[in-house]
């Protein structure tokens, strides 16, 4: 079992947490369905992982809403260098995973809009560094 410190842990909840929100709030639909699709999709990462994630709530409804993109953007970098450090194997998957969260959430209401692909491509960016 992979330690992660209280700060690395939040960032983690931060990055996988604040993509459900950056794509349900690009396209805004029917909230619980996305956050349920988030929820599911959640299964894409490691057991491990999903641990340090239900750990605790990252609250990000305090966050002003021009703020939040750059907020988890960042967050999503660093996780990547979070799990490079400490776990490589981790670091190999969780790309794929955190786009395949954001493609669930997207798809709830059974299309993806422009604005959410456009969301999903700025992830991709962070998560490539």
């Amino acid at each position: 079992m992979i330690f992660y410190t209280d700060a690395e842990s939040r960032t983690l909840r931060t990055a996988v947490f604040g993509v459900m929100l950056l794509v349900s709030h690009a396209d805004p639909g029917p909230v619980i369905e996305e956050r349920h699709a988030g929820l599911r999709a959640l299964t894409n990462l490691s057991a491990e992982l999903r641990g340090v994630l239900h750990a605790s709530r990252v609250d990000l409804s305090g966050v002003a809403e021009a703020d939040l993109e750059t907020l988890v953007l960042d967050a999503l970098r660093d996780a990547v260098k979070i799990l490079a450090a400490k776990a490589p194997t981790e670091a190999a998957t969780f790309p794929a995973a955190v786009e395949a969260i954001c493609h669930e959430v997207a798809a709830a209401d059974g299309v993806v809009a422009e604005v959410e692909t456009a969301v999903i491509a700025k992830v991709r960016a962070a998560l490539a560094g």
